[in-house]
């Protein structure tokens, strides 16, 4: 079990108060508020099940909802239950992220652990530990080592989250099939309806008062919490983990902690962003030195292949080739960007390599496409060569490789990877989100730490927080992406999908989304312009430059072709904008309408607005108060142009400045489908 030690973490200040256990004597009902005393948690036994209950502000969040776990072979560990002990702790630091949305992070919560009993024997115990925030409420569980429960198979995990309110969710499904890379488009309906669902998971009270999400953090060894549907029109939510092939869902020996289940709370959708329950409740950096680990943004032989002007596989239209490596390595050089993403350059994807799984080598290159040399033109030219490592889920071929693959890597300078999981089952048939798929991302993340290597995972488990242990694991998809705009069924991503990933997936953390497409109108591998119903970015032009602000990743692509860019004075804004920020604000947003989001580069004075729509035009008047009093700034603004529309003209972009100050407003004008992007810099 991890406890707080000051000298691993990285804090600026830290205030403890009664860290030694207060032990208290065995009772039926225990109770833990938040700091400023708004969330309040209520442990109890009830008809001999352990439950517990939120409030927030004297309201009900959370009904009774029950605890425990079934067991393959003994008896389930939920009923004929008894407190034995508790005891209380108060923790307050503010620790310094080596990169992220925000530099500096407080973590103040009230804690209070819950030892629990069998009444009869064999008298198996466990503890509920609850840490309670302003912005939520986090809870594990923690198995002993006993005499009762040694090794052990849980069949489910039996914790369950009773809505009080009928509230209107935001959910993709987890029990239809292509689950593997939850690349699907939001649905919204009430909580009473829903059948079986990924997390984070994002809810709305009827009332509009309360927004709450449910998650996970530090998932280490176990398995992916998904959330299974209310039975019989009831608002009872009940974790559902994703099985290895027999059907179990965990194994383990005790002692054993689970990954903490999070409530995040907000009275407004503006309040969930940035998402920092999750990070607070995952132990400190175990990278002592984090020098290395740099964000960036980057260019990649990928989208080619999208649009079918390139292929992964070896011939005449191979992407991957040393020539056209090096051309890219040239354009990101000429222009501020740090990195080149290469897809395709290894041996394996020739013929099916969804099938050929075992094909694949991570140190072999196709005979068109020199490593070597590769890297040393990308190192003379201060540009960082990413690395492709798709796996197909072969997962054993991979392990095996792993410390060959990057020990090159590392002796060629190559610090950071792009990993991809393209597959529905792992193994002998486990789920692509079980123990057996979790071990294997925490042994990736603890070998590229170990070689110095930057991790960006794509069809990756969902983000629990782990970038605080090592912060090399920079950025993941886990939801549907850019790529969908080439060649989806649906014809593209709705207008509406980035202001729905911002509420939802986005926090959870980092997304490689990969904005940036200039060229909207040109149909995949022809040439010939697209008819509307044809897949395409369903985005103004305008709408492309916000997302780098809006949807947040250490690591962002400049993702269209190097030639689309050229002759573009909106492509000003990507040289510009920056990819780490020490401060950030969202100042309006409505789940699935319209997102606006300010933040501030670190270790700078320089603030990036970007503001998105849905299909509808919106207009806004935002004021500038996040900036310095006294300070004159001048706002650079790449709005929609006139007549933007993302169906039928979504190409114009209108270029401004004007001088602005921390009095000022702006008025924001989006097109359907459209946005704004803004780089507020000191004036000179």
């Amino acid at each position: 079990m991890w406890t707080h030690s000051p000298a691993r973490l990285l804090a600026l200040s830290v205030t403890i108060a009664a860290l030694g256990p207060v032990t208290a004597s065995a009772q039926d009902r225990v109770r833990v508020t938040s700091p400023d005393g708004r969330n309040q948690v209520t442990i109890e036994i009830r008809d001999g099940a352990l439950a517990y209950s939120v409030d927030r502000d004297g309201r009900a969040v959370l009904l009774p909802s029950r605890l425990g776990f079934a067991f393959q072979g003994a008896p389930p560990l939920h009923d004929g239950l008894r407190i034995v002990d508790t005891s209380r702790s108060t923790f307050d630091e503010t620790w310094t992220q080596p990169w992220g949305e925000v530099a500096r992070v407080r973590d103040h919560h009230n804690e209070v652990r819950v030892s629990v009993a069998e009444v009869a024997a064999p008298g198996r115990r466990f503890v509920v530990a609850f840490r309670v925030f302003n912005d939520g409420v986090g809870f594990r569980y923690e198995l002993p080592e006993q005499p009762g429960l040694g090794e052990f198979a849980i069949t489910d995990e039996l914790t369950e989250f009773t809505l009080e309110d009928d509230a209107r969710a935001w959910w993709i499904p987890s029990n239809r099939p292509r689950l593997d890379r939850s690349e699907m488009l939001f649905s919204s309906s009430p909580v009473s309806v829903l059948d079986s669902v990924q997390t984070p998971l994002t809810m709305e009270t009827r009332d509009g008062r309360t927004f709450i999400v449910i998650h996970e953090a530090t998932l280490v060894d176990y398995a992916r919490m998904f959330l299974a549907g209310p039975r019989m029109q009831s608002r009872t939510l009940r974790a559902a983990l994703a099985p290895y092939a027999d059907g179990i869902k965990v194994r383990g020996r005790t002692p054993f902690v689970t990954p903490w289940r999070t409530i995040q709370l907000a009275d407004r959708a503006t309040d969930l962003a940035p998402s920092l329950l999750g990070l607070n409740l995952n132990p400190p950096s175990v990278i002592q030195n984090t020098s290395w680990i740099k964000p960036m943004k980057y260019v990649g032989i990928w989208w080619g292949m999208h649009i079918g002007t390139m292929t992964w596989s070896s011939g005449p239209k191979h992407g991957a080739t040393t020539a056209n490596t090096k051309r890219y390595i040239d354009f990101a050089a000429a222009n501020g960007l740090g990195g080149v993403l290469v897809e395709g350059w290894n041996v394996g994807w020739d013929g099916d390599w969804i099938q050929n799984r075992n094909a694949f080598s991570f140190t072999t290159a196709y005979p068109d496409y020199d490593l070597a040399e590769v890297a040393r033109y990308a190192h003379a030219k201060g540009v960082k060569l990413i690395v492709h490592n798709e796996t197909s889920g072969g997962i054993e071929n991979y392990e095996r490789q792993m410390d060959s693959a990057f020990a090159l890597y590392h002796s060629l300078g190559l610090d950071a990877i792009k990993s991809g999981y393209v597959t529905d089952f792992v193994g002998e048939g486990h789920s692509h989100y079980g123990q057996y798929m979790v071990r294997h991302h925490r042994r990736v993340i603890e070998k590229a730490a170990q070689y110095g290597i930057m991790l960006d995972v794509h069809e990756p488990i969902h983000d629990a927080g782990e970038r605080r242990t090592y912060p090399n694991m920079m950025s993941r998809e886990g939801a549907r992406g850019q790529e969908y705009n080439a060649w989806s069924a649906e014809g593209g991503n709705p207008p509406e999908h980035e202001t729905i990933l911002f509420f939802t997936r986005m926090l959870d953390g980092p997304m490689d989304f990969t904005p940036g497409i200039f060229d909207i109108l040109i149909e995949r591998g022809t040439g010939r312009p697209r008819r509307p119903d044809e897949p395409r970015p369903r985005t103004t032009l305008a709408k492309q430059l916000a997302l780098y602000v809006v949807l947040y990743s250490p690591l962002q692509m400049a993702a269209d072709l190097p030639e689309n860019y050229e002759h573009q004075p909106a492509f000003q804004f990507i040289r510009d904008v920056a990819v780490d920020w020490d401060t950030t604000r969202v100042i309006a947003g409505k789940i699935g309408d319209y997102v606006i989001v300010a933040r501030r580069e670190k270790n700078s004075p320089s603030w990036y607005i970007g503001a998105i729509t849905d299909e509808e035009g919106r207009t806004f008047d935002i004021p500038l108060t996040f900036l310095t009093p006294g300070r004159k700034y001048v706002a650079e603004i790449y709005a929609d142009g006139p007549g933007a529309n993302w169906l039928t003209n979504p190409l114009p972009v209108a270029i401004s400045q004007r001088p602005v100050d921390a009095t000022s407003h702006l008025h924001l004008v989006l097109a359907p489908g459209g946005g704004q992007a803004i780089r507020i810099r000191p004036a000179r």
